[in-house]
């Protein structure tokens, strides 16, 4: 018996001294990849590496709607004070954390007072840490989407002339009179190929009918891809977003003549909708429901093109935003079934 608690005594000062060393190697290795991280973190702040890398647009279609009639209308009306949407919205984001969910008029008619009574955004944002962060991150989502331009229009001498405005220059992505449906499905499963998430949003509607180009830019992609089968990539002319539109009609995805490379305007057609995809043997329909897959890629360094960095935001309340604003087309080629945008715009920038 004594010597069984010989045993026992030795074998538990082993076993606790075990645990000492593990605690302590533990806390050792902790430590020292904590401060390892800390330097990178502190090397990183100061490199070429310091851009965003992460943005979850959560803005609901009627926040949108309520700062951007704001801005419109103060810059319309030649109000002593205009305002800008992004930095409304960046304040806002700032105050619920990005959490929209929270969201209260009052808040909103706070800031507005508050600029009203002299006060500037510089002031009003001083003290919030993440402004910088929320304005440059919506400003990637939504700067091209108000502005000056001139749409083609008729007079009263049933004559095509160009008409100055300052509002909504970026359009649904599904033309005027189409009809459409849609629901969130961002981030949902998928599997073809393998398990992944969805990183756009699928408006279903019936085949063939005119997609059109969301913004103004430069079609930087053009082609089969096995998952988006007949795809387009455009990407706007600052360079933050790239817009996707997948799954085109199968034998005429494209609207005719457009190539890689092409600059497209905000308004105009530039494919069909269909079913193709799901193939690595071309002009395939092996998707089930027709639909345009619609996708927005944030672009804050060109290191996050076509990489595992890209950012891809939830599209769905962007698109219910710009069904206020949707392109009329009309069947322009008897012998293609082409169509074309039935009136033209202009953009200070495509005119230089």
């Amino acid at each position: 018996m004594i010597i069984e608690s010989i045993h026992i005594k030795k074998n538990c000062i082993i076993c606790i001294s075990l645990l000492i060393l593990i605690v302590f190697l533990s806390s050792t290795l902790i430590f020292y990849f904590s401060q390892k991280h800390l330097q990178s973190i502190e090397v990183n702040s100061d490199s070429e590496d310091d851009y965003i890398k992460w943005v979850d647009f959560t803005v609901p279609c009627n926040v949108l709607k309520l700062t951007s009639e704001l801005d419109i209308n103060s810059h319309n009306n030649n109000e002593e004070i205009t305002y800008n949407w992004i930095e409304l919205l960046a304040y806002l984001a700032c105050i619920y954390g990005g959490n929209f969910k929270n969201f209260k008029s009052s808040d909103l008619n706070k800031i507005v007072e508050n600029l009203k009574d002299g006060k500037t955004m510089e002031e009003l944002t001083s003290t919030l840490t993440f402004y910088d962060y929320y304005l440059e991150a919506y400003s990637a989502v939504l700067s091209g989407f108000l502005g000056n331009y001139a749409i083609e229009t008729i007079n009263e001498n049933n004559e095509k002339v160009f008409e100055k405005k300052y509002g909504l220059k970026a359009f649904s992505p599904i033309a005027k009179n189409y009809y459409f449906t849609h629901y969130k499905d961002f981030g949902n499963s998928r599997s073809y190929g393998f398990k992944r998430t969805h990183l756009g949003n699928d408006l279903m509607g019936s085949i063939g009918t005119p997609i059109i180009a969301v913004e103004s830019g430069t079609v930087e992609q053009l082609g089969w891809n096995q998952y988006g089968g007949w795809r387009v990539g455009i990407r706007s002319f600052d360079g933050k977003r790239y817009y996707y539109y997948a799954h085109l009609r199968k034998d005429h995805p494209y609207v005719e003549g457009l190539e890689k490379g092409d600059t497209v305007k905000a308004g105009d057609v530039i494919g069909y909708l269909g079913m193709t995809g799901y193939s690595i043997k071309e002009n395939v329909n092996n998707i089930n429901v027709a639909h345009l897959h619609f996708g927005m890629q944030l672009i804050f360094d060109e290191s996050q093109v076509d990489s595992p960095n890209e950012i891809w935001i939830d599209v769905y309340e962007i698109i219910e935003f710009l069904k206020t604003n949707t392109s009329e087309v009309y069947l322009s080629n008897e012998e293609t079934k082409d169509y074309s945008r039935k009136y033209d715009l202009m953009e200070e920038f495509l005119t230089e």
